[in-house]
């Protein structure tokens, strides 16, 4: 650590010093290399690569499956994508520490002098970038075991305040003996909900049976709602009054155990406000159902309204008396008719403020079916993803992987037909199968994106779980992707080092968020027409080449966007035209990757 502060500038120094005094607060703390983290974000270029091998289909694809550490790949995504993304879903390491984890799970480190930082600072570099990648509607589902929720829950936080939706629970295996010496078996995990301000879960359709029009309202149909609160006439006394039907002159006790629900004129002060209507303004609406045949009663004498109490011969709610002796304004009631049954609130089908009930935080179980709720979602076990994937490859060739189920529920929910889906931490593959079930089930054209690294080790050097395992299982769902691989290129002379082959694959994910197979590599000219313009990447220039990019005329309405390394002969040769734009390599590139020549340029690709 002593010989990053020795390499930085005074103001350097005090730039970070000034951050830190910032972002002190209450809350997480994990040990951190800041300066590190900044040299990683600078330290080469991150770009994707076509491997025409496991890709599926003819291109161009918007489906990518990307190999590679998926720090690197959300660092391009951050720039390709910002801003496009309706949902993210990840199921990270759990950082048990076990090793039965195909994917690496081992994150606790002994040094560290909290358990944990090894975990946070790994989790928070990934999604700090996958932050930026949500539209305003957009949401971030990540999977996570109980012993640590806390912890992810407090790191979300920081990193993105204010943006806590809830917690979904669901059911991932049933209990086990063999569990913890507590006898407790935690047969559950968690679904935490990050989001921008603009989104919210689609819901459920509400039932409407109850809704009808008995008495041809011309308000539409309607249901009987009740007309109190949980209050007694001690706790909200303003509430607690004698309600009259105006067109019967029949009157009717408040409960003195649960009060009017709205107030009356009568009982407001001066200039007091109160947030919903009177119950005098809900009368002359029509919204307050007063009881048509009933039993009606005159107390001529006080005597007979306290033998009547006495007697329990007094209206009612349930088995309470509305009228008790100990009851203020008893004297009230006497010489009046008194109604029996209880006025009703009218609550229209047509004031209802959303089509749809919301999202239970409770997901059902299948293996629980008569728990089920008309407003949750339903998903099965681990076990159910295990099956899944055994049927698609034939082979057990991936631990715990979630149940589609699961992901079609949760993706059912926050998406719509168009919608673009990210997994950087996609494991086998299964949302990539939840978003093609659930395109087959409503029509839909939801594309996604997965990050899947190969796991090799010292011991394993040829292991790739993104092809093996990943790429094979979403061949066997029919879908047409781009396979690429990340390449990182140290900054400086990219001229020399940049692959043709990165470059026009990264070119056509900046512009038009699609991949698509190289040219003819014979050919100095590499072009595609997009939505937004004509793309050509000039690997070569001279004078053949030149003049045909001189002659690129784009459709109507676009533009000739050009890229190259000699940026300076073309310029001169399109000069004068408005409809053509220049742009130098590899200075694009750095200016969308790298957040500090960002900043000096003033822009990104």
């Amino acid at each position: 650590m002593a010989d990053h502060y020795n390499d930085l500038t005074r103001d350097q120094l005090i730039q970070l010093l000034r951050k830190r005094d910032l972002s002190r607060r209450l809350g997480l703390v994990w040990e951190r290399d800041e300066i590190e983290h900044e040299r990683l974000l600078e330290s080469d270029l991150p770009l994707p690569v076509l491997d025409p091998g496991p890709s599926r289909g003819k291109g161009p694809w918007k489906d990518l499956l990307i190999e590679g550490d998926n720090f690197h790949a959300l660092r391009f995504l951050g720039a390709a994508y910002k801003g496009r993304v309706k949902c993210v879903y990840i199921d990270p390491p759990y950082n048990t520490g076990t090793k039965d984890f195909i994917y690496n799970d081992r994150y606790q480190n002994k040094e560290d002098a909290f358990f944990n930082s090894t975990w946070l600072e790994f989790l928070y570099r990934r999604l700090s970038l996958a932050r930026d990648l949500l539209r305003e509607d957009g949401v971030l589902l990540v999977s996570i075991n109980d012993a640590n929720r806390a912890y992810l829950e407090l790191l979300l936080e920081q990193i993105w305040p204010g943006g806590r939706q809830g917690t979904l629970v669901w059911r991932n295996r049933q209990g086990s003996n063999a569990d913890q010496g507590c006898f407790l078996s935690s047969d559950h995990e968690h679904v935490l909900v990050w989001s921008n301000p603009g989104f919210k879960f689609k819901g459920f359709e509400k039932s409407y049976e109850m809704y009808s029009n008995p008495d041809n309202d011309p308000k539409g149909d309607w249901r009987s709602d009740n007309l109190t609160l949980g209050f007694t006439y001690v706790d909200r006394p303003n509430l607690y009054y004698p309600l009259c039907d105006p067109k019967t002159d029949i009157w009717y006790p408040a409960n003195p155990d649960g009060v009017w629900r709205y107030a009356s004129k009568e009982r407001l002060k001066e200039g007091q406000q109160v947030q919903a209507k009177p119950m005098e303004d809900f009368i002359a609406l029509g919204q307050i159902r007063f009881p048509i045949e009933q039993c009606v009663v005159v107390w001529e004498t006080k005597e007979a309204l306290l033998k009547a109490i006495e007697l329990g011969e007094v209206p009612c709610s349930g088995k309470t008396p509305l009228l008790r002796k100990e009851l203020p304004d008893l004297d009230f009631w006497v010489g009046k008719k008194v109604g029996f049954d209880r006025p009703q609130f009218k609550r229209y089908k047509a004031d209802l403020r959303n089509e749809n009930q919301p999202l239970s935080s409770w997901v059902s179980s299948t293996i629980d079916k008569e728990d089920e709720l008309g407003n949750s979602l339903v998903s099965g076990t681990n076990q159910e993803g295990t099956k899944a994937l055994l049927k698609q490859l034939g082979d057990k060739a991936f631990s715990y992987p979630k149940p589609p189920s699961l992901l079609r529920g949760l993706l059912s929910q926050s998406t719509g037909p168009d919608d673009l889906v990210l997994d950087f931490f996609a494991g086998s593959g299964t949302t990539a199968q939840a978003v093609a079930e659930l395109n087959a089930e409503d029509g839909g054209h939801r594309a996604c994106i997965l990050v899947s690294s190969t796991e090799a080790t010292a011991d394993e050097p040829g292991k790739n779980i993104c092809r093996d395992v990943a790429a094979r299982r979403l061949a066997a769902l029919g879908r047409e992707f781009a396979y690429l691989r990340m390449e990182s290129y140290p900054v400086g002379d990219h001229g020399r080092a940049l692959s043709d082959a990165a470059v026009w694959t990264a070119l056509q994910l900046f512009v038009a968020q699609e991949a698509g197979a190289a040219p003819d590599d014979n050919e100095a000219l590499w072009t595609r027409e997009t939505e937004q313009c004509l793309l050509c990447f000039a690997r070569r220039l001279d004078a053949g080449s030149l003049a045909a990019i001189a002659a690129l005329a784009p459709p109507p309405g676009k533009v000739l966007l050009v890229f190259s390394f000699q940026p300076g002969p073309l310029r001169q040769r399109l000069i004068g035209r408005s409809d053509a734009r220049v742009e130098a390599l590899p200075d694009a590139l750095e200016r969308a990757l790298l957040p500090a020549s960002a900043k000096r340029a003033g822009g990104a690709l």
